[in-house]
């Protein structure tokens, strides 16, 4: 992946973590397939689906900020 534009990290784990929630409990909730959910959860996903974006928000009640985590590319100013 190029990286020069920064990149997004998926914050799932933490949250879940925080809900006391498992991948199973959540998919579950969710309506979703595991296999999506790890995606998610090892922040693999190379195409973010806003669907899928708005029932981890529903189901985690939490923002899209809190979800998603822009970090910039590190640039080199010498």
């Amino acid at each position: 992946m190029d990286e020069q534009y920064g990149r997004l990290e998926i914050r799932l784990s933490e949250l879940m973590n925080e809900r006391g929630l498992n991948r199973n409990k959540l998919a579950l909730k969710a309506e979703m397939n595991w296999y999506q959910i790890n995606k998610y959860y090892n922040n693999t996903i190379t195409r973010l689906d806003t669907f899928v974006l708005c029932k981890l928000c529903t189901v985690l009640d939490c923002k899209i900020q809190d979800l998603l985590t822009f970090i910039p590319a590190e640039t080199d100013d010498k």
